[in-house]
């Protein structure tokens, strides 16, 4: 099948769905997504989304917040727009249906979490990422000019590179016309041109061995854009979540979201003792890397597995009122939360860097933008603040939109592109390869490469993905496609790309720590 469209919009989350929102009405657009539409980063976001919505807050708080959180490597320019349009984006969310909790008076109920100085998290409940998605979803299915395409994955974006031309990092005005796009229904690979592509397809978590991401979450879009030799920066610095609920066999890990320390539950060690104070200042409500590598250091300590976040001492209503799934889901483990301590352990969660975009959301490739956790747009430098990550895709979706429509006209369709050959391939019976590749990639990436690295366990990482990556380029070059071996190369070129970005850092900042520069970049509490 060959498709013209002009806008394709590959991912469904929020920063998908709010950008094919705002250019519909200027022509044709097409979403891609790999699975259902709502089977999303976004819906799976606890917490809620940072905006300024009344005083005693401020931008200049909220600005300040992130940058301290970010370890000085936020680009200030970046962080003052985001967060000085948060209140005008949360306007267009509300617009479109989004309901968030609000407090007997009708002001929003806005929580605290890690790193804020102030109470500016909107929620509804603990599930405000479905309810987000929910509402974009509602408005993206009843407009005429969106077509959606579920259970298709998109295999490469189409530059010259397709036409013959060698391309590498330094050509100039590499351009992207659309994507070649894997068919459930044939098996076969379609041909989508476009004048404007977004990739919004979310982070890379399954990496690693445990993360709170959905098993979707495998960096297609920062792997595709690499191929294509597009910029991708900052990838070193992946977050791990401190408090996931402890449960080794359940993937993705449940989490327990940072609102829970907000409203007042207590990080302690398996003998019941504090032990933040050890670390800083604001105790369980420090920014995620400074928790993080806390809860590392206890555990390696005592030798525990897990250790405990502690709601006894706070209202069994109100927890329940507030925290709905997570109250639900610890007690189908036989955990009741008002009379027992969670078990928790960090675990991999949010790809900070990425697909390098400008102001805008444009990536070095032309035609081509990039908003969410796929992009590197320089809001959160080596630590990303809670709840800062809706509010970014929401901020830069808006502003590629613009940029966009201002362009659309003025491109046309690239039609001397070929369409996908596959002669020659077959259905490889060593497909059975893939499963066990993945497991080798998860455990060398979460030995080697997880919150405290050192240059030897890089080396090592990097000699063993080597050989993974050999045999899977291999099985790709001679195989019919398959999402499952797809995702493989995804996740192999993803792997490399955070190996070779904290191998670069010779520092300890943020979220890459290494233990041959041990001394931290100061974070100001």
């Amino acid at each position: 099948m060959r498709k013209c469209v002009d806008f394709l919009v590959i991912g469904s989350g929020i920063a998908g769905l709010t950008f094919a929102l705002k250019v519909a009405k200027y022509g044709k657009v097409c979403i891609i997504t790999k699975s259902k539409m709502d089977d999303t980063a976004t819906s799976w976001a606890q917490g809620g989304i940072a905006a300024v919505m009344y005083t005693p807050d401020s931008y200049e708080k909220h600005i300040r917040d992130t940058i301290i959180a970010g370890d000085g490597l936020c680009d200030e320019k970046v962080v003052r727009f985001t967060i000085q349009e948060s209140t005008e984006r949360i306007r267009d969310l509300v617009k479109w249906g989004a309901k968030f909790d609000k407090t007997k008076s009708g002001r929003y109920d806005l929580a605290k979490e890690g790193g804020h100085s102030e109470y500016r998290v909107l929620h509804h409940k603990d599930s405000t990422g479905r309810e987000i998605e929910n509402t974009l979803l509602d408005q993206v299915r009843r407009h005429p000019n969106i077509e959606i395409l579920e259970n298709h994955f998109t295999i490469d974006i189409i530059t010259q590179h397709h036409l013959g031309v060698e391309v590498n990092s330094r050509t100039p005005d590499i351009t992207c016309y659309g994507a070649f796009v894997l068919n459930p229904r044939t098996h076969l690979v379609d041909t989508v041109l476009s004048k404007i592509t977004l990739i919004a397809t979310g982070g890379a978590g399954n990496v690693y061995n445990i993360t709170t991401n959905p098993l979707i979450s495998t960096g297609d879009g920062i792997a595709m854009v690499y191929r294509a030799k597009g910029a991708v920066e900052n990838m070193e610095f992946i977050q791990f979540h401190p408090t996931a609920l402890y449960h080794p066999e359940e993937k993705p890990a449940f989490l327990i979201s940072e609102a829970v320390r907000g409203f007042g539950a207590v990080l302690r060690t398996r003998d019941g003792k504090e032990f933040m104070h050890k670390y800083d200042s604001r105790l369980s409500l420090a920014p995620r890397d400074i928790v993080a590598r806390a809860i590392d250091n206890e555990l390696k300590l005592s030798g525990d597995d897990y250790l405990w976040l502690d709601c006894r001492h706070l209202s069994k209503n109100e927890l329940i009122n507030h925290f709905p799934t997570i109250y639900a889901k610890c007690l189908s483990n036989n955990i009741d939360i008002s009379k027992d301590m969670i078990p928790v352990v960090p675990t991999a969660h949010y790809t900070c860097g990425g697909i390098k975009v400008d102001e805008f959301g444009r990536s070095s490739i032309l035609n081509l933008y990039a908003s969410g956790e796929c992009s590197s747009t320089g809001l959160h430098g080596a630590n990303r603040l809670a709840s800062n990550s809706l509010l970014e895709s929401l901020v830069f979706s808006h502003r590629a939109s613009v940029d966009a429509i201002s362009q659309v006209k003025q491109i046309s369709h690239c039609h001397e592109i070929p369409d996908w050959n596959a002669e020659g391939m077959v259905l490889n019976e060593e497909m059975i390869l893939i499963t066990q590749s993945m497991k080798e990639l998860q455990a060398i990436m979460s030995s080697y490469v997880g919150i405290v690295r050192s240059n030897l366990r890089l080396q090592r990482a990097f000699d063993r993905l080597e050989l993974l990556y050999r045999e899977s380029e291999d099985l790709y070059n001679k195989s019919i496609l398959t999402q499952r071996l797809c995702e493989l190369r995804n996740l192999i070129n993803i792997g490399y790309l955070i190996i070779k970005g904290a191998q670069r850092r010779k520092e300890s900042r943020g979220l890459h720590f290494s233990l041959d520069y041990p001394k931290i970049t100061s974070q100001k509490g």
